[in-house]
């Protein structure tokens, strides 16, 4: 029961954080078909329970194939995209509408012993997409393939503010009454950009990002993301479509982008309510402003951590120290002006490293930015193979431990900063696994 307690005392603040917030959370035909998919409906019920506002979009890919070839038809894909034609698209509307149809169905069982006991969802459909042709593309006509040309985004507000839970199919129509067959991961993306989505959740059938030494990609800036899409090795399939569409939704203003392995147990909770999750997070609000100090920013440093060290927050640090330590700092600016700075002094034998002189303006203050500026200096350690950060503090004692910091003694410091501890000051140590 120790874990269980744990954990649940841990995911206290996300739940906290995470209640009336609008997410979006797409996955594929494959997911429906998976032995595990009930885990998957009450994941999700779970987090409707929790107070989270849901979007659910669906994929019908594997299912449509499927009814195509028992019909006895060709498969014709151009640049990744299925040509339909008028047949083709009678097809299709049977195979999103058994989808559909089983995944409400899902959603609506209530039988005693079971994690949906007592639910009660409330699940809602219908023509909240409007979709166009792609038309006629380098000389290949997809029929009746289309993209989305706009989302009833106030329609799906106010079933949300009903307690419902939004369900969207790969169809859309037409004001001319037509039908179209689109793309699952394009319909989440429109839809999360519409109603400005606090998360957009990417459900994958392709293994979780990793770099090149066989590590978890965390996180990602779209910068980062673009880099990956151009490779090498380029990502194939499922991943770049995920990526693009991620970046298409961080561009326009959806905060946070998460690409999830289907195949982990439970990996909607895992992201959303431990630490350091499960998948990759993309997301512009990391690395907004933020760079690598230079020589000429020393200045404007010294007028940041000035008043800080003045009042015994930080150690004083010359403008020679600040010159030769240039390379260890992060900086934030905006408008020009140096808001934010912190720094990671590596201490590779044992796995650890320091976050030193984290600071703030005080205009800039409760806006976010030092979760900024630690998260960065965390993705640099984990970068560089370590395992832990550790930080000294006389004033911030809470702000780190609310961020996963734990007390600790001079004696857990790597022996080189022991020699350096100044018994004076009386520092708090905290450390953190990363």
């Amino acid at each position: 029961m120790e874990p269980f307690v744990h954990w649940f005392r841990q995911a206290g603040p996300y739940i906290n954080a995470h209640r009336g917030k609008t997410f979006v959370v797409s996955f594929g035909g494959e997911a429906v078909e998976a032995e595990n998919f009930s885990s998957l409906i009450h994941d999700l019920a779970l987090l409707h329970s929790l107070g989270i506002r849901l979007v659910l979009v669906h994929g019908a890919r594997p299912q449509v194939e499927e009814r195509l070839r028992e019909a006895g038809r060709e498969l014709r894909y151009v640049n990744g995209l299925r040509l339909t034609d008028a047949d083709d698209l009678r097809y299709v509307k049977q195979a999103v509408g058994r989808v559909r149809i089983r995944i409400e169905a899902r959603l609506s069982m209530g039988i005693a012993n079971s994690p949906m006991h007592g639910a009660r969802l409330r699940v809602v459909s219908g023509n909240l997409i409007t979709a166009r042709p792609l038309g006629v593309r380098d000389g290949v006509d997809y029929g009746f393939t289309g993209e989305v040309r706009r989302i009833d985004d106030r329609a799906i507000r106010l079933w949300l503010d009903q307690n419902a839970i939004v369900l969207l199919s790969p169809l859309g129509y037409s004001p001319t009454g037509e039908i179209f067959n689109l793309s699952g991961e394009e319909v989440a993306t429109a839809t999360a950009m519409a109603l400005r989505a606090d998360k957009l959740l990417f459900l994958s059938e392709s293994p979780a990002l990793r770099d090149s030494g066989g590590r978890p990609i965390r996180e990602l800036s779209p910068s980062d993301a673009e880099r990956l899409l151009a490779g090498p090795p380029a990502p194939t399939g499922e991943t770049v479509r995920h990526l693009r569409q991620a970046l298409r939704a961080c561009q326009a203003g959806v905060r946070r982008i998460h690409l999830l392995s289907r195949e982990v147990d439970g990996a909607p909770l895992l992201e959303l309510f431990t630490r350091d999750g499960v998948g990759t997070l993309i997301t512009a609000d990391i690395y907004e402003g933020l760079r690598p100090a230079t020589i000429d920013d020393v200045g404007g440093m010294l007028e940041l951590i000035r008043p800080l060290e003045d009042d015994g927050a930080l150690v004083r640090r010359s403008r020679e120290r600040l010159e030769m330590e240039i390379g260890r700092f992060a900086l934030l600016e905006r408008d020009g002006a140096i808001i934010g700075c912190a720094a990671l002094y590596p201490f590779p034998e044992e796995r650890l490293g320091e976050l030193a002189c984290v600071a703030v303006h005080p205009a800039y203050r409760n806006s976010g930015r030092a979760d900024t500026l630690l998260r960065y200096i965390e993705r640099q350690a984990r970068e560089q193979g370590l395992h832990r950060l550790f930080v000294l503090t006389t004033r911030a004692a809470h702000w780190f431990r609310e961020r996963g910091f734990e007390s600790a003694e001079v004696a857990d410091l790597p022996v080189r900063k022991q020699a350096l501890y100044n018994w004076q000051r009386r520092s708090k140590v905290f450390i953190k696994t990363l």
